[in-house]
């Protein structure tokens, strides 16, 4: 699976931006997908996730409210729209594929997918 992040960029606290991560390689309604981000000198932190058909979501605690996730079958694609935007969203945001329906406990794990996009930089400035 081949995975390409689009969307980031500079943006002041309380505004938006969308991410778009595509995906080509496998059938993609059976992948579960998944948003991680990776702020300087932190650890790779779980955002988002969906599970492929019938689809779920599932969001961290700490973007629920502000970040939602969406995919795009016909286009094997996913989104991530975040809004009401903070200086600590600032990191490098991944996409990431499992090839299969991962369950629910697994989905925050970092260690089970399988592919990953090259990410993209997203910095909200105070």
């Amino acid at each position: 699976v081949q995975l390409q992040a689009s969307g980031g960029g500079l943006v002041q606290a309380g505004g938006s931006l969308r991410l778009s991560c595509a995906a080509s390689g496998r059938p993609f309604s059976y992948l579960t997908m998944g948003w991680f981000r990776q702020a300087p000198g932190k650890e790779r932190e779980f955002v988002a996730a969906l599970r492929g058909t019938p689809v779920t979501t599932h969001i961290a605690d700490s973007v629920k409210g502000r970040f939602t996730t969406s995919r795009d079958n016909a286009k094997n694609a996913i989104y991530l729209q975040m809004n009401s935007l903070k200086p600590e969203d600032t990191a490098v945001y991944y996409c990431a594929a499992h090839p299969g329906r991962l369950v629910v406990s697994a989905v925050r794990n970092s260690g089970v997918y399988d592919y990953w996009g090259r990410g993209t930089q997203v910095t909200v400035s105070s």
